[in-house]
């Protein structure tokens, strides 16, 4: 999902539901000759690796199934780790190009098991035509939650990447207020709302669970040439009270920032998000600013005097650099 932008800033307001990190995993499909299903929720930009084949053909980085021969269609079934959501999908067909579905499909239902043969199945997008080689967006028309989805192509083909891009259903968890919880985790329902750049890493990857896989699973922005810093702007799932912070900069060891400091606010009412990015220069400072050392993980405990509700948290590191992981931990309200 392109981000929009507000000024010079980037603006962020959905999470990828499909990401395997968050449990999402592949449950059935109608084919998978040339290339495997699971390709398809995996996290990172497709790739393509010239003159490599295996047994089956070109070896393609997304799902792909064999010429059809007969009536009907392909499909594979997906079952979402966090029930959710979906506001937008992105039917990524990089480096198909002739072998690419014709048009493509999305539906999706909600369900306590894996018993889908009698289900009913809602339309969550309509039946599209597909580009080759192109970031097919289409925009949802239900705004129901759903835990499996159908995709559907037209008759055959390819698919690199399918990317659901909403909000995780945090009605569904039961989640108890003496338990420590990390509130900053994407599976709590937190989200990046607004950052500065994220020109080589995507900055939402600082809330997905365990830790990060490489320099590409974090955030960093560029090299910044001028005055100021970049910062980050968190809504919480929950507000919650923060009892301790953990930031990690594994796999950053040329290239972490120098410092960084932690503001909090908790706002009653709703505001816009060029408000909250206007305001947040005023906000309470939690943290004061604080070294940081290369591929390592730092805890911090907030000072007793700031033990109080919050929904929105800002990151800032000095001037620039990368992240790989944020934590909030503490207790809901």
């Amino acid at each position: 999902m392109k981000s929009l932008m507000s000024k010079k800033y980037i603006i962020k307001n959905a999470i990828d539901l499909a990401n395997p990190m968050l449990g999402t995993k592949i449950i059935n499909c109608s084919d998978e000759f040339f290339a495997p299903a699971t390709r398809i929720i995996n996290p990172l930009p497709a790739i393509f690796k010239e003159n490599a084949f295996d047994n089956h053909g070109k070896w393609m980085d997304g799902w792909e199934t064999r010429r059809r021969r007969s009536d009907g269609n392909d499909y594979l079934i997906i079952k979402l780790g966090k029930p959710g959501k979906i506001q937008l999908v992105d039917i990524d067909t990089t480096y198909f190009n002739g072998n690419q579905p014709e048009y493509a499909q999305l539906e999706g239902c909600f369900s306590k098991n894996n018993k889908l043969k009698n289900i009913k199945w809602i339309k969550i997008t309509n039946k599209s035509k597909i580009k080759p080689n192109h970031n097919n967006i289409l925009k949802s028309k239900s705004s129901k939650t759903f835990n499996f989805v159908r995709l559907n192509i037209y008759p055959d083909g390819g698919v690199a990447r399918l990317r659901l891009l909403g909000n995780i259903d945090f009605l569904l968890q039961n989640i108890s207020n003496k338990k420590i919880i990390d509130l900053a985790s994407v599976i709590n329902g937190s989200q990046v709302v607004a950052c500065s750049d994220e020109h080589f890493g995507n900055a939402n990857n600082i809330l997905l669970p365990g830790k990060s896989k490489n320099m590409g699973n974090g955030w960093e922005t560029r090299r910044r040439r001028g005055r100021g810093y970049d910062w980050i702007l968190l809504k919480l799932g929950l507000s919650g009270y923060p009892i301790s912070f953990e930031i990690n900069t594994h796999y950053f060891k040329g290239n972490y920032p120098d410092f960084f400091s932690v503001q909090a606010i908790n706002y009653k009412n709703n505001i816009s998000i060029n408000s909250i990015i206007k305001n947040s220069k005023k906000w309470q400072t939690i943290i004061a600013n604080t070294k940081l050392k290369p591929d390592s993980s730092l805890k911090i405990k907030v000072p007793k005097k700031f033990y109080k509700e919050y929904n929105y948290i800002k990151l800032n590191i000095y001037p620039d650099g990368g992240i790989s992981r944020f934590r909030i931990y503490g207790k809901i309200k």
